[in-house]
């Protein structure tokens, strides 16, 4: 069986997306993208959100299409330049959308590491700010495996150094070749300050592991 892999990608300003204009300028967060679509050629796409009522200004220049308690439904159409809508040239859908204060995350499927180079390659040369945050492939058939893509460059120096000497020293084994006092006096710092470097990147580090929102 060929291994697909599911990427997430950010676009801290993404250009001519309606989403992310709205979310900076309620200053929200927008998850439930229902379609954004453009046809192959096409200068314009249609997308439909939904977003909390209270958050939407008075003065948004779109009405709903529809009122749900305390959410409306917008459809809006705009340029097609949207990264949204431009994944459907590749005949990829979005799979999530996660958009706050005007920063655009996508996540998508590509069938194979060939694809993906493809994608991402023409995504960077039409959004030269595109961040590649997560690449997790699926396990092949018959094997337990299930990697994932961790951004090492997340952390800080400081914060990479004390969690290798801590894990150098044994700090994480059981039982304990080192204990915090022990690292730190390999770092000449104190003990409180290797639990919040400790804590701080082991934190940034199971956020991409578990695929969580900072």
């Amino acid at each position: 069986m060929t291994a697909g892999i599911r990427v997430t990608v950010t676009f801290p300003t993404p250009p001519d997306c309606p989403v992310a204009e709205l979310s900076a300028d309620a200053g929200t967060v927008i998850s439930d993208v229902s379609t954004s679509v453009a046809r192959a050629g096409s200068t314009d796409a249609r997308s439909e959100f939904l977003v909390d009522a209270e958050a939407v200004p008075d003065d948004y220049e779109h009405d709903p299409v529809f009122a749900y308690a305390d959410r409306h439904l917008y459809r809006v159409t705009h340029d097609a330049d949207c990264p949204c809508a431009r994944l459907g040239e590749y005949e990829t859908p979005v799979h999530r959308y996660f958009v706050t204060d005007g920063a655009l995350e996508l996540v998508f499927h590509a069938a194979d590491f060939e694809r993906l180079q493809t994608i991402v390659g023409e995504l960077r040369e039409r959004y030269p700010d595109v961040d590649i945050q997560r690449l997790v492939r699926t396990s092949t058939e018959g094997s337990a495996r299930d990697p994932v893509f961790v951004d090492r460059g997340k952390l800080t120096d400081r914060q990479l150094e004390v969690l290798r000497t801590a894990y150098e020293m044994g700090y994480f084994e059981r039982p304990r070749g080192a204990n915090a006092t022990e690292v730190a006096d390999e770092l000449d710092v104190t003990p409180s300050t290797v639990t919040e470097h400790l804590l701080a990147a082991q934190s940034k580090l199971f956020r991409d592991v578990l695929e969580r929102e900072p």
